[in-house]
């Protein structure tokens, strides 16, 4: 059964990996664009795209026959260890796309030694209150407010202070250690938050398990406590850890335009622009080996922290929720009175008149201040509110969806979403601009593209360690039906996490959505998307630091009553009637120890 489960996983990994080359390697016919006059304008701007150049373009590239003879060419070379040449420049390829990748991982490496410290940080005090035996609370908002950070936002106002006013580091450019520090925590401090938001989050769940009581009863140390809490959380994140890895490996496209990084990221949106089709091939291959790569390796952890494939029975069931959530409906509750302050205030007002001096400072008249053109910040925040939050919240609860519906096949879910998750927000960005042209809509399929794989990861986990609660084993002998063990008990157990996992989620969609419009390829100007809005002010961070912390300020806004809605709890039923389980999955329950 193992062995199948893994020859399944590696099959998904295999297919899902040639699909995605496949799709690459069509672009420039999906597109409906001519790729001869495409790589004719990048050789030369100055011609002509007259019939005589692109048809002899067209025979020098071997374009006659179409898409699979030109992919059967590559494939062949491929397999001989040569990459091919470049369309537009005519080098090889091999040199640049390795070089782009080592530049990626050192980059990538670095930035997950800094989502760790801060992922430690943030678990801290999880870890303490385990130790003294004191109820759990979460990470608090610091870990919202960190993965609500837009990536190239932090890599800016890093670069402005740290950079430009007190000269301690390098501005730009690849060429040392000092030039990897502010890259690094651009792309660190959000994916830490993230991670730290999910251990605490897992971390809180473990602490409530019988088994920890049973184990402070039988006068276990609290650090052998701390450790097997820490060893069972960790086991339900570690997939999650191997994806923002390959999220960051070729998806820090906004960070490396704003520090000229020559990493992977760049030279795929690059290839792609420019419909260099040998190269976009071999940035994608590597990609797709490096995901299947990590997710071997993430699954090996998993497995390891696990003790092993998980039998019915070798989990205690989920804790039932202490407390009333009145933290979290209050937190809620003022983050949405920000947003509907925002609202009520800035709805009646014209967004699109140009009728203030540039970057006028916030005053009474003008809380937000005026951008860059003389524009109400205020009236366009607020309507972005709703061109920005809707299709975020779309996107997410499409990603849980979909991740559910895929996570109910196990290991052959986890290939594909391993490889989407390897596609760049911004190359989904530009393959569905080229099939659909720049637009919300393209933008919100191009997010979603790579929302869903991680969503579906941690769905597939959730249901294994649900599968493997010891009343699972009991219900069919109660008589109970496959259909009724998965409607009452399974997803039951499943969704919740998965719900709070998607709110975590929703601030980086709504980032994601942010740096399509920042590159051009999702909403477009004057609409006042709030990505719009963040990439108009970034270069005017120094003058006017108003300008991007109006729709900073709301983002956060946005993050915190999301993560604070996914932290409501439903109050404890009463004795003897949990989830209307049979009494000997009660008995069962209450006689549970972790394997």
């Amino acid at each position: 059964m193992l062995r199948n489960s893994s020859l399944l996983g590696a099959a998904s990994r295999i297919v899902s990996a040639v699909a995605l080359l496949l799709i690459a390697g069509a672009l420039p016919w999906l597109s409906l664009r001519d790729p001869a006059a495409s790589v004719l304008r990048a050789r030369y701007a100055e011609l002509e795209p007259t019939p005589e150049a692109l048809a002899a373009v067209r025979a020098e590239l071997g374009l006659e026959g179409g898409p699979l003879p030109t992919a059967l060419r590559w494939w062949g070379g491929l397999l001989r260890g040569d990459l091919g040449e470049s369309w537009i420049s005519r080098a090889p390829i091999g040199p640049g796309v390795w070089n782009a990748l080592g530049v990626s991982a050192t980059l990538t490496v670095c930035a997950i030694v800094v989502a760790l410290v801060i992922a430690a940080a943030l678990v801290t005090p999880a870890a303490l209150r385990i130790l003294r035996d004191k109820p759990q609370r979460g990470s608090g908002p610091v870990g919202v407010a960190l993965t609500s950070l837009p990536e190239f936002l932090l890599a800016s106002a890093l670069l402005v202070v740290v950079a430009v006013q007190l000269q301690w580091l390098p501005p730009y450019g690849w060429t040392g250690f000092k030039t990897v520090i502010l890259p690094a925590l651009s792309l660190g401090v959000p994916a830490g938050g993230l991670l730290g938001r999910l251990l605490t989050d897992a971390v809180g769940g473990v602490a409530e398990e019988r088994w920890v009581n049973v184990w402070r009863l039988a006068g276990a140390r609290p650090a052998v406590i701390l450790g097997g809490a820490l060893r069972r959380a960790a086991a339900a994140v570690i997939d999650q850890l191997g994806l923002v890895f390959i999220g960051l490996l070729g998806g820090a496209v906004a960070v490396e335009q704003v520090f000229a990084i020559p990493g992977l990221g760049r030279y795929l949106l690059g290839a792609a622009n420019s419909q260099d089709l040998p190269a976009l091939q071999a940035g994608v291959m590597l990609m797709a080996v490096a995901a299947a790569l990590v997710g071997i390796l993430t699954g090996v952890a998993r497995r390891f922290l696990r003790g092993g494939p998980l039998p019915p029975g070798a989990l205690p069931p989920p804790p039932e929720a202490r407390g009333d959530g009145r933290a979290a409906r209050w937190t809620a509750g003022l983050a949405l009175g920000g947003l509907l302050l925002i609202l009520v205030t800035g709805l009646p007002r014209d967004p699109y008149a140009i009728v203030h001096p540039r970057l006028s400072a916030p005053s009474m008249a003008l809380p937000f201040g005026a951008d860059a053109s003389g524009r109400d910040l205020l009236a366009r925040v607020a309507h972005g509110t709703i061109g920005t939050l809707t299709p975020s919240f779309a996107i997410v609860a499409l990603a849980i969806v979909i991740g559910l519906l895929l996570a109910v096949l196990g290991e052959v879910a986890r290939g594909p979403a391993e490889i989407a998750n390897a596609t760049p927000p911004i190359l989904a960005g530009v393959i569905i601009a080229a099939l659909m042209g720049p637009s919300v809509g393209g933008a919100a399929l191009a997010v979603l593209w790579v929302t869903w794989p991680p969503l579906t990861t941690h769905a597939a986990a959730l249901i294994d360690e649900a599968r493997a609660m010891p009343h699972i084993r009991w219900l069919p002998l109660a008589g109970v039906s496959r259909f009724e063990i998965w409607v009452r008990h399974i997803l039951p157990a499943t969704v919740p996490p998965l719900l709070r996992h998607g709110m975590l989620r929703l601030p980086g969609v709504a980032l994601a959505l942010a740096a399509l419009g920042f590159l051009g390829l999702g909403a477009q100007p004057p609409l006042p998307e709030w990505g719009l809005l963040l990439s108009e002010g970034i270069d005017y961070v120094e003058r006017g630091p108003w300008t991007t912390v109006a729709p900073a300020t709301a983002l956060i806004l946005t993050s915190v009553f999301a993560v604070a809605m996914a932290g409501l709890r439903r109050r404890r039923k009463a004795s003897g009637a949990r989830s209307g389980r049979p009494r000997a999955a009660e008995a069962a329950e209450d006689a549970a120890l972790p394997v």
